[in-house]
């Protein structure tokens, strides 16, 4: 008797282990489904930097402002070089008439002011330069933290950037929040605008 007692039990163990097997094996289904529904539900989009950049109020502003002090600055310069210009033209007529001391003289003096030149133009374009990168920097360092702002605000688990230094080669069109991120920073650039010439409104008014 006792023998078919251990084969009784030997078959319940079987079973037993069986059914554990057949569990375990459908909470790793359970589980794997979940990650997969989860996966699913990740929130993601892009924004194009290179269209995003075109269409911002400011940057277009920026822009513009650095355009126009180059212009004008530019338009300081040019007069310089065109007086320089008449000069060295006028040397070339009167060097044979005031003799080869008076054209020694005069030339050394035409070179000196040709070097001076050359150098303001480019101390212009590196000062140009360097106001305008900081200035952009600090717009661009502004946008990347509104986007953060935006994506966690909005539920987004990812936003990708493309443009000019994408990491992104493909993306399907409904993932694109570029306009919208447009018109969300046009709108807060325009209300701060707004706010700033409402402060400086009364200024004017108490001068007056």
């Amino acid at each position: 008797m006792k023998p078919m007692i251990h084969e009784y039990q030997k078959t319940n163990i079987i079973k037993t282990s069986k059914k554990v097997l057949l569990i375990i094996a459908i909470s790793i289904s359970v589980v794997a489904c979940n990650k997969t529904a989860e996966v699913k539900e990740f929130k993601t989009a892009y924004v194009d930097t290179s269209e995003l950049m075109k269409e911002y109020t400011e940057a277009k502003d920026l822009e513009a402002k650095y355009k126009a002090q180059s212009e004008e600055k530019g338009r300081q310069l040019e007069a310089e070089i065109n007086r320089f210009k008449q000069d060295a033209a006028n040397f070339q007529s009167q060097a044979q008439a005031n003799g080869q001391e008076w054209a020694q003289k005069r030339g050394a003096e035409l070179q000196k002011r040709e070097q001076q030149l050359g150098y303001a133009q480019q101390a212009l374009a590196q000062q140009l330069q360097q106001e305008s990168g900081a200035e952009m920097d600090t717009l661009i360092n502004g946008v990347k933290k509104f986007i953060k702002d935006y994506g966690k605000e909005k539920g987004y688990a990812y936003i990708y950037g493309t443009g000019d230094a994408a990491s992104i080669l493909y993306a399907e069109e409904k993932y694109d929040i570029t306009k919208e991120i447009i018109k969300a920073l046009n709108d807060k650039y325009k209300s701060s605008a707004k706010a700033d010439d409402a402060k400086e409104e009364p200024k004017t008014e108490e001068k007056k």
